[in-house]
């Protein structure tokens, strides 16, 4: 994909800046696991229908992130795709080593949807402490949701310690290796 972006200062990145900034997921949640990696490697589901996706409500979304850029009061900004939630939390993380402590907001929801879910028109957002206030007059009314914070390097998802962002960056730099390295590697070369 390519764009035009107008003026430079309105560029922004998905990895998160500095511990303490404030998490949030910006669109609505859903308790929707279909065609997920998860529900694919997992569950071992193949074929599942497509995850929600509704065109005005990203239209919308996409305006409300470009809005949020361009008031200054976010730090990052990752849209929910192949992996969901915690995968894109994940990568904000590993281009400063850093981590993040974060819980679920939807308790109806199911876990697995909650973190793992590829349902469409969510983007997480880091916002510096001091921009808290700004951020959420600037949201106004769209569906957001507060998550937690980024670590120093820590990962804790719902209390629970998921180790370092160290050892996560590792499996996600070696996934690759280590499958073909394997003993689906005959398999994996014979799908080429």
């Amino acid at each position: 994909m390519v764009g035009l972006l107008d003026n430079v200062n309105d560029k922004m990145t998905m990895d998160f800046k500095a511990a303490g900034d404030q998490l949030f997921l910006i669109g609505t949640s859903r308790n929707d696991i279909n065609s997920s990696e998860y529900l694919h490697k997992v569950k071992k589901v193949e074929f599942s229908p497509a995850p929600h996706f509704d065109l005005e409500e990203e239209a919308t979304l996409q305006n409300k992130i470009a809005e949020l850029i361009k008031a200054g009061v976010i730090a990052s900004a990752h849209d929910i795709s192949e992996g969901g939630l915690v995968v894109t939390l994940l990568e904000s993380c590993f281009n400063r080593n850093l981590g993040v402590e974060v819980t679920a907001a939807k308790a109806d929801i199911r876990k697995d949807a909650y973190w793992f879910g590829e349902a469409q028109s969510r983007v997480v957002v880091s916002v510096k402490a001091d921009k808290v206030d700004a951020f959420k007059k600037v949201v106004g009314n769209h569906p957001y949701e507060q998550l937690g914070q980024v670590t120093s390097g820590a990962i804790k998802v719902d209390g629970k310690d998921w180790g370092t962002i160290d050892a996560w960056k590792n499996k996600y730099d070696t996934a690759i290796e280590n499958l073909l390295a394997g003993h689906e590697s005959e398999h994996a070369l014979s799908a080429l």
